[in-house]
């Protein structure tokens, strides 16, 4: 098929990874070693890392956490972040969003709290999300240590950090848990039934398509539950989800030769005819991750935006 990239994109696309999601451990190798390139240049000035164990789910293992905050903070709790990570539930790390998490908290001034959580196939729904779920119970009650506002402490995610990201706003309200402020959903995945325009036409575009998708999908549900079953629970695939009432305000990005476009789109309409306070923001001649190509002036616009939602949905300054 033939896509109408923009045109800082089209003399990279052919030299961009490709994650072989048929094969998650090489698909985590090639992850983590283009990553561990990146973070050796990772400019942490400014900013203190610490990284935690902290209690995980009932019968769980511990949860690694990595906690960012800028080195010179003021005397009032700052906001945070909670991030997690995206790549299919089934790759990334807190190690792929080093220099991202780094950024965001020395241009913010905020803690960053990036999760380590389990991956799938080897640990299926609803093993990642009840890892968030704990780290956010863990940020809540140890607030006065790390210097957090409780009242403003957000979730941020893209991809299947995204899906995650939202799943955690649905879980923690319906649980009465601990309260968000807000959720940034980057391209969030989000629907398990894959049975969108966008989704059934991108079956051939950059970094994800409909073939890692379905795969994506398999990994995550294990054999509890099928993709497209009427009994997948929305905390697995939040646009599943009947009542989204009561929800953080939301900001949702969609990439337009993004399989997961029309979800993304559908959800944050979802969301708006809730009451739920949304910014959906879609980017003409993109693709999903398209933003890694950091030059481009599209993907300047997305990053300078994030910063400016993320200000506004944590009530910095």
């Amino acid at each position: 098929m033939t896509y109408n990239f923009d045109p800082e994109f089209t003399d990279i696309i052919a030299a961009l990874p490709q994650m072989p999601f048929d094969d998650p451990v090489a698909a985590r190798a090639g992850i983590e070693a283009l990553s561990a390139a990146m973070n050796a240049s990772v400019d942490l000035t400014g900013v203190q890392v610490d990284e935690r164990d902290i209690p995980g789910p009932q019968q769980a293992p511990a949860v690694k956490v990595r906690i960012y905050t800028p080195a010179e903070r003021a005397a009032q709790p700052s906001a945070a972040l909670l991030y997690i990570h995206g790549g299919g539930f089934v790759v990334g790390s807190i190690d792929t969003e080093h220099a991202s998490s780094a950024m965001l908290a020395r241009k913010l001034g905020i803690a960053v709290i990036s999760i380590e959580y389990r991956l799938a196939p080897e640990h299926p729904y609803p093993a990642g999300l009840e890892d968030c779920y704990a780290v956010l119970g863990w940020v809540h009650e140890h607030a006065a240590e790390l210097r957090i506002d409780r009242a403003r402490i957000g979730v941020f995610g893209q991809s299947a950090g995204g899906g995650l990201a939202a799943a955690l706003a649905l879980l923690t309200r319906d649980r009465n848990g601990p309260a968000l402020c807000f959720q940034f959903l980057g391209i969030p995945e989000l629907d398990d039934r894959l049975d969108t325009p966008s989704m059934r036409a991108f079956t051939d575009t950059p970094l994800w398509h409909r073939p890692n998708a379905i795969l994506s999908w398999k990994y995550y549900l294990g054999t509890n539950y099928q993709a497209g079953a009427d009994d997948v629970p929305a905390y697995a695939a939040p646009a599943r989800a009947v009542d989204v009432s009561g929800l953080p305000p939301a900001y949702v990005s969609a990439m337009e030769f993004d399989p997961l476009r029309d979800e993304d789109v559908i959800y944050a309409l979802k969301l708006m005819q809730a009451g739920v306070a949304v910014e959906l923001h879609t980017y003409p001649g993109t693709f999903h991750g398209s933003s890694l190509v950091a030059h481009a002036a599209v993907s300047k616009r997305q990053q300078q935006e994030m910063l400016e939602v993320l200000r506004r949905g944590l009530k910095i300054g």
